[in-house]
């Protein structure tokens, strides 16, 4: 009896090994696709261009090259990396503000409230939603040159604010988790629709407004063809734009235009490195929001 469960308990580690083996390994291929480049990319301004061609890919070089790969950077254009990062806040933060402003009023009363031609503007909403943000360009384009606001703030900002995707969050939120007995009995009670949302959907919409907020502010952090189109001065790029000028200054991909310059691949990668902390900033002090927001609909009230 005892050879027998011995056998069997052999047999069932065998059956266990292969799976757990494959499991392995995939992730072992996942962190070398992953990870191995984020680590690479931090340690990269710590080394001269020299030490980043010839040195191990993943050894440290010192902290002096690292400030000088900053000095560098900083001298470039006259601080115009500060200034690229100032106007990418600028933007997105703008932004941000306006599309909080419109796509929860707009979630609500698709969700909530009857008018004539709700299903229509819904299906117009799913339907720009899904379309690749390339193909709005030209005609987003076309139109701010009609109104005379390319070269402005507000010709990207305005484009920005424009998150159909916010309004379907919102939506789906508010049609999942707000009992409409309470609408009815606070209408009863003598609300009019404006106190309703105020007084009772806007405060429970707050996981979701996070949750809009983040994936808005990321989404226009990381913007690079609008605002590359509309903007014609440097003094007026995003970072990501900036990021390719900057590229287009360094010798190893742009020999003519990056001669003499003190920015080569360090510098590069520092400035890609601190184009990422805002946004990885924003994630790891936002976790608890946006998970909160992910399950507001999963359960309904």
């Amino acid at each position: 009896m005892t050879n027998a469960s011995n056998a069997s308990a052999t047999r069932r580690r065998q059956t266990t090994l292969v799976p757990n083996l494959i499991v392995i390994a995939l992730f072992a291929a996942l962190l070398l696709f992953f990870v191995v480049p984020v680590v690479w990319l931090l340690l990269a301004p710590t080394k001269t261009a020299n030490e980043l061609i010839h040195d191990n890919p993943l050894s440290f070089g010192s902290l002096a090259n690292l400030g000088a790969a900053w000095q560098h950077l900083i001298a470039f254009q006259d601080h115009a990396l500060l200034m690229w990062l100032r106007n990418s806040a600028v933007y997105s933060i703008g932004a941000l503000v306006i599309t909080l402003a419109t796509s929860v009023p707009a979630g609500y009363a698709l969700a909530l409230t009857k008018f004539r031609g709700r299903k229509t503007l819904l299906v117009i909403t799913l339907m720009v939603m899904i379309m690749p943000t390339a193909t709005l360009v030209l005609p987003i384009f076309l139109e701010l040159n009609q109104f005379g606001l390319i070269g402005t703030i507000w010709s990207v900002i305005l484009p920005f604010s424009f998150y159909p995707f916010g309004v379907y969050l919102v939506y789906i939120y508010f049609a999942t988790t707000l009992p409409r007995e309470i609408l009815a009995a606070a209408r009863i009670d003598g609300c009019s629709e404006w106190q309703l949302f105020t007084r009772i959907a806007l405060p429970l919409a707050k996981p979701v407004a996070a949750l809009v907020a983040f994936f808005s502010f990321v989404g226009n952090w990381n913007n690079f063809f609008l605002p590359y189109l509309v903007l014609p001065n440097s003094d007026q790029f995003p970072i990501q734009v900036g990021l390719n000028q900057l590229l287009s200054s360094t010798p190893s991909f742009n020999p003519v235009a990056g001669a003499g310059l003190n920015i080569t691949s360090p510098e590069l990668a520092l400035a890609i490195i601190i184009a990422i902390v805002p946004v990885l900033v924003l994630f790891l002090f936002s976790q608890r929001a946006l998970v909160s927001g992910m399950l507001a609909g999963a359960t309904k009230g």
